[in-house]
């Protein structure tokens, strides 16, 4: 041990990798020797090789922090004191974090119902085009950028410069309107359409995740079901209303459940483009500034706890629904 400890840095890690893939080697060759004398071995405890580690895996990483996150909650900012609910009443009664659970909300409403809207009429305009390939790469292009790189480009975008004589704006929007004859905006300062630009962002990033999934399940609609449809006369926003729409619905559910899961915890464009400032901020950048700028870890987690809260009913309905579809199935 003394001669490990003496050694560099560089042989510590080459040594602690190949004893991590030693034990990997080890712990897949008592698995593989279960499954081959399933006679020898209880059932049960194949089971166990195969599901324990999945389950020591959640309950480390994810049961245990959120129980002590729920416990912090009922403590005052040090983890001292008990304090009760104070730490939720403070959230949903303070006018600052009123104004974050408004944001919050805006942004649970606006951004999957845009982006799914925008997502399905975009895959039922180029389905089957010309340029099909073509137009939704395009549209996909957004989801391979970071939410930090699109917060980036799009902080550019709404860049101000003071309108004043030799100065040229550097961000397009302001400069489009410059050449329209309107003074040039600040559009992440001015309260409350602030949050609305920041929206934006996501629903342009979101938009291709919408459109691929949504194309797919268009795809998979039965031809005799279209053809059905066509000889009955449906043709246009018919087709679309009473054909496409019913068809996909599963599709729908879970691309708008999963956008809403995405918006509810969105953190990297708001620290990005404003860092919460000017009445932007949300939930999970609300968390964040309590937990480690402000040092109030009562309050940080009674936030963390509200936004686990707000996630559940939206994953309980995605569950339901999937349910619902493999019965009809």
């Amino acid at each position: 041990m003394d001669w490990f400890l003496g050694t560099d840095t560089a042989t510590q890690k080459l040594v602690g990798m190949a004893v991590a893939i030693l034990l990997f080697v080890a712990v897949m060759a008592v698995i593989l020797l279960a499954v081959d004398r399933p006679r020898r071995v209880p059932k049960w405890l194949v089971v166990a090789a195969f599901v324990g580690p999945a389950l020591l895996g959640l309950a480390f990483g994810l049961v245990y922090p959120g129980i002590v996150t729920i416990r912090a909650s009922f403590y005052d900012r040090t983890g001292s004191e008990f304090v009760g609910l104070d730490n939720f009443v403070t959230a949903f009664t303070n006018e600052q974090f009123l104004i974050v659970l408004r944001n919050t909300a805006v942004w649970v409403l606006l951004v999957p119902v845009v982006a799914t809207f925008l997502g399905l009429v975009y895959a039922v305009v180029v389905d089957k085009s010309r340029f099909e390939k073509f137009a939704k790469a395009l549209v996909f292009l957004p989801m391979a950028i970071s939410m930090v790189g699109a917060s980036i480009i799009w902080k550019f975008v709404y860049e101000f410069r003071p309108d004043q004589p030799g100065v040229n704006q550097i961000g397009l929007l302001n400069q489009v309107l410059v050449w329209l004859g309107i003074p040039p905006q600040q559009f992440l300062i001015t309260q409350p359409q602030n949050t609305l630009f920041l929206i934006v962002v996501l629903i342009w990033i979101q938009v291709g995740f919408a459109m691929t999934l949504l194309a797919a399940a268009i795809r998979a609609i039965p031809d005799d079901i279209v053809e059905a449809a066509r000889l009955d006369g449906l043709t246009g926003l018919g087709m679309f209303r009473y054909i496409t729409v019913p068809s996909i619905r599963p599709a729908l559910v879970v691309v708008l459940t999963t956008i809403a899961i995405t918006t509810l915890k969105v953190f990297d464009i708001v620290r990005t483009m404003t860092g919460g400032q000017f009445g932007t901020s949300v939930v999970a950048n609300e968390f964040y500034t309590q937990s480690f700028r402000q040092n109030n870890a009562g309050l940080g987690a009674a936030l963390a706890v509200i936004l686990f809260v707000l996630v559940i009913p939206i994953v309980w309905y995605n569950v339901r629904q999937m349910r619902l579809s493999e019965e009809v199935r």
